[in-house]
């Protein structure tokens, strides 16, 4: 006859068995250590096909890479929220490790990828080495154009939303006009803003701010119009006046609209800022660009692509901060 006893059960694991439960988060981390490290020794000690300066340097940084990744999976029940993001993430730093060794061999080691428009990951890693005042004061263009032109648009169009949603009057008056010049895109005005303004900063920044008007526009109005009207009429009831309607009730009522059309607008903003500064700006990322293409410099076009992936990303994070911090109720519905 078999027996139980309860300290089968509540016996304390093994480390064996313990490591056994983690053999997975293990697996994935090494496996993530060991892309890296690949990458590193096919950069130190596979000879290229061109002059590049920088592969030593890189494949360094890669082995040191792959020495923290290794240690953040061996000591990740130490080291608390970093160590549960980098379990989180080791599946995608497996994929971007073997993504960039297959990068390296396949460009710079065996050229399998015409050059130069597919440099190999060292040469994108000298233009941000070598021509980085350049880049840096692209940067600085870029943001300062597309900020003051969002900014801008994104004002003008909440207000212009709010009025519409609102007043009936202004909705007669302004509907029309919003129906006619809203849905052509903002580049569509290029002759006509390079023509009109007096210069070619003014007239992108009028462009990026159109640009951002439109959508932020009518997500307001759409918002301020579906307000029920049963708030209003509490706020009535204990004496509101229409500025405390449209201050207290309507507006944030209608943020969760009103966020939607900034971001909406964000995307469209940095469409226009591109095209903008390719055509009429002699400064920022779009300008650098189009320099890049016009002297073959693909590694620059790359760099400044990645740039510009990071600062857009960057923009939309700090949006998606502002409306959980704002709209604490929406906090976790939608990440990025």
């Amino acid at each position: 006859m078999s027996t139980y006893s309860v300290s089968d059960t509540t016996a304390p694991r093994t480390a064996a068995s313990f490591i056994n439960l983690r053999d997975g988060s293990y697996g994935v981390g090494l496996a993530a250590s060991l892309a890296w490290l690949a990458f590193g020794l096919s950069c130190l000690y596979w000879p290229d096909v061109g002059d590049w300066s920088r592969t030593e340097s890189l494949g360094i940084g890669a082995i040191v890479i792959a020495a923290f990744i290794l240690f953040g999976t061996v000591s990740a029940d130490y080291l608390g929220g970093a160590g549960q993001a980098l379990r989180k993430r080791a599946p995608w730093l497996v994929a971007f490790g073997a993504f960039v060794t297959v990068w390296e061999v396949a460009t710079a080691k065996f050229a399998w990828l015409p050059l130069p428009f597919f440099p190999p990951p060292q040469a994108i890693l000298e233009v941000y080495t070598d021509d980085l005042p350049k880049l840096l004061d692209s940067v600085f263009a870029s943001v300062k154009l597309q900020l003051g032109g969002y900014l801008i648009g994104a004002t003008v169009g909440f207000v212009t939303g709010v009025s519409i949603g609102w007043s009936q009057r202004v909705g007669y008056w302004v509907h029309p006009v919003l129906r006619f010049i809203g849905p052509l895109p903002a580049t569509a005005w290029l002759p006509i803003a390079f023509f009109t303004f007096p210069s070619s900063w003014s007239a992108s920044t009028f462009l990026i701010a159109l640009a951002t008007g439109f959508p932020v526009t009518v997500l307001t109005w759409s918002g301020v119009a579906s307000v029920s009207s049963a708030y209003y009429d509490v706020a009535r009831t204990l004496g509101a006046k229409p500025s405390f309607l449209v201050l207290k009730v309507a507006i944030p009522a209608a943020l969760p609209h009103v966020f939607v059309g900034l971001f909406m607008g964000l995307g469209s903003s940095f469409a226009v800022l591109v095209v903008a500064e390719m055509i009429g700006v002699k400064a920022g990322l779009g300008w650098y660009l189009q320099w890049a293409q016009g002297w073959a410099a693909y590694a620059n076009m790359y760099a400044a692509l990645i740039v510009m992936s990071l600062l857009c990303s960057g923009a939309i994070t700090l949006l998606f901060r502002t409306r959980d911090r704002l709209l604490v109720w929406q906090k976790g519905t939608v990440k990025w």
